[in-house]
């Protein structure tokens, strides 16, 4: 891969991996986005006490450290040694034993069914060859796959078009994909794996519910929304667990 691909120079900066977390996670609607995520995956994981778990694009190991507190043997990938450096260190406050390593997710250094399950969060939307990962993703994990993407029939297409016009224009952003299920569902047939549950989280973009600063009113909101179906229709991140088939 291009080490000039904004996926490797934007989280190789210090000062970025050690601002990640309250960016991303801070505030009550991030605190919402974080337990959230955090159910869906355990629900969607199933039992890993004493099994192998793969936690790619890892960054500052939250998934790592939630699989590991529920018993996994977790191993976490990131090509960037400055996120791996904050997972670390989390890691160790923690006293959870995480081997976390600095590796390209488009080719991981690891056999075939390797691990019970492989996870990966916010890591497609920024990939280079999303579909090589993805593949990458499915070869070792020999039960099941966890990833999430950003829909390509919500709010997110409009910030991704607008990123990407930003970014030829000479602006520093990070011009992320969007996905169909589609797309998705065709990938992972590819590669021999099946979707068995999905999960989409938002109708709203999270930028409109972090301007809102207020949790109630977002669970308000996107029950109302839900009740009408727009969930089913534009809800976004969503999250998939495939099974190999």
């Amino acid at each position: 891969m291009s080490p000039d691909h904004y996926s490797y120079t934007v989280y190789a900066d210090p000062d970025t991996a050690r601002t990640f977390d309250d960016r991303r996670f801070g505030g009550p609607i991030g605190e919402l986005v974080a337990e959230t995520q955090a159910a869906i995956i355990l629900r969607m994981a199933g039992e890993v006490a004493g099994r192998p778990v793969l936690d790619v694009g890892t960054g500052t190991g939250r998934a790592a450290l939630l699989l590991a507190k529920a018993g996994a043997d977790v191993t976490g990938v990131d090509a960037s040694e400055q996120m791996l450096t904050i997972a670390r260190e989390r890691a160790r406050a923690a006293g959870r034993a995480i081997n976390f390593v600095q590796r390209d997710a488009h080719a991981l250094p690891f056999g075939d069914r390797s691990f019970d399950v492989a996870v990966s969060l916010r890591m497609l939307m920024h990939s280079p060859r999303w579909r090589d990962a993805l593949a990458e993703l499915c070869r070792v994990a020999s039960r099941r796959v966890i990833f999430d993407y950003p829909s390509s029939r919500s709010a997110a297409r409009l910030q991704s078009a607008f990123r990407r016009l930003t970014a030829r224009a000479g602006a520093k952003t990070e011009p992320y994909l969007v996905f169909s299920d589609r797309d998705v569902t065709a990938a992972l047939e590819a590669s021999g794996f099946r979707i068995g549950d999905r999960h989409r989280q938002f109708v709203l973009p999270i930028a409109v519910h972090k301007a809102f600063g207020s949790r109630k009113m977002t669970e308000r909101i996107e029950a109302v929304l839900g009740r009408a179906g727009l969930l089913h229709l534009f809800g976004s991140p969503v999250t998939v667990m495939a099974e190999r088939a």
